[in-house]
């Protein structure tokens, strides 16, 4: 090395005149190195040639881009793309109040039970109440939401005549008094304008088979020997079904089973309602009813689960269409007593049926 490299400070050097590294920023006058304090060499450091507070000021001004478009800290760092926080995982929350449903299901439940075991006269007026109000709520729906009047006083009549007379006379009672409740709502509707007679009646006539006479066949059910079993059996699969659904689907429900009629049903729900209800099917054949065996059962349970869905994706549709969440407020926690009704009224005639073939109707 030639005593030349050794001189005075040049642009672009760090130290003393005697200490020279190579140039490596950019040059500055002989003033400005007169300012510089003497270090030791280091000859590796690409930043050699500025003085302390340049190399402050670049420090701060890499950290404040960092911060603010996420470069580089350091010249020979990688940049790395911002981390976004994910947001904490929520907590699966029930759509209603299930300490006031539960209250008001066991309530209902010893009701239920009370009346059917000890005098069936009063199960069937507790039929017939239900009846009524349902219908009370689904017409006063219709008529606020779409300005339909399906007449009330002979739906309501005539629902509850629809419960005795299945329970008296069977389904030819049944079939009797719903063609008379028909002819009624068609008459009764004369004594008004004639203006949106055909779209009242209609619903009248739907109103009247939907909700009394699906409910004949649990009257028919407690018409038989050991009918108070048959009932309970009925009920205890649709709760089953409804319960295995609710609690598989809420912990694991993924894939929506139909989004556009009840988006919070999904199929892992409707597979546990069908496992619960098999399950619960084959208890209730062997131990409960007469005559019935296991295999009985797994059938019963299947049917069920289908029937309680379908009748619930039914009611699902009726309040889309409504542009409603429920048909009423009675029950604190479940809603109205439409809502409670949904899945057993179609499930009703499946029970009877396949009970009617596996062991008879009496």
């Amino acid at each position: 090395m030639n005593d030349s490299s050794w001189g005075a400070p040049q642009a672009g050097y760090w130290g003393a005149p005697e200490m020279q590294a190579a140039p490596a920023g950019p040059a500055y006058d002989v003033h400005d190195a007169q300012h510089t304090r003497p270090m030791p060499i280091v000859p590796d450091v690409p930043d050699a040639g500025r003085d302390a507070d340049d190399r402050d000021d670049r420090d701060e001004r890499d950290r404040g881009a960092a911060r603010r478009g996420g470069g580089p800290l350091f010249r020979d760092e990688k940049p790395q793309e911002p981390m976004s926080t994910p947001p904490p995982p929520q907590k699966k929350r029930a759509g209603r109040d299930l300490r006031a449903a539960i209250g008001v299901g066991v309530g209902l439940g010893a009701v239920i039970v009370a009346s059917l075991f000890i005098v069936k006269a009063v199960f069937i007026g507790v039929i017939a109440i239900a009846v009524v109000v349902g219908l009370w709520e689904l017409t006063s729906r219709l008529e606020e939401r779409k300005g339909i009047k399906a007449p009330l006083v002979p739906l309501a009549v005539g629902g509850a005549a629809m419960i005795v007379a299945g329970y008296v006379r069977g389904a030819e009672g049944a079939w009797v008094a719903m063609a008379l409740t028909a002819l009624a709502l068609l008459v009764w509707r004369m004594t008004e304008p004639p203006e949106g007679y055909l779209k009242d009646v209609t619903a009248g006539v739907f109103a009247a088979f939907y909700v009394p006479f699906l409910a004949t066949f649990v009257a028919m059910l407690l018409s038989a020997d050991d009918g108070p079993q048959r009932v309970l059996t009925f009920l205890l699969l649709t709760v089953v079904s409804d319960t295995g659904a609710y609690a598989v689907g809420w912990r694991f429900g993924k894939h929506k089973l139909a989004p556009r009629i009840s988006p919070g049903k999904t199929r892992e729900g409707l597979f546990g309602a069908v496992a619960f209800a098999m399950v619960a099917g084959a208890l209730c054949m062997q131990f409960l009813i007469d005559g019935g065996t296991w295999w009985q059962g797994l059938l019963l349970g299947l049917a069920v689960a289908a029937s309680a869905t379908l009748g619930d994706l039914g009611e699902s549709m009726i309040k889309r269409d409504l542009g409603i969440k429920d048909m009423g407020t009675l029950l604190p926690g479940h809603g109205g007593i439409m809502d409670r009704l949904d899945s057993l009224l179609p499930t009703a005639p499946v029970v009877w049926l396949l009970l009617v073939l596996f062991v008879g109707s009496s």
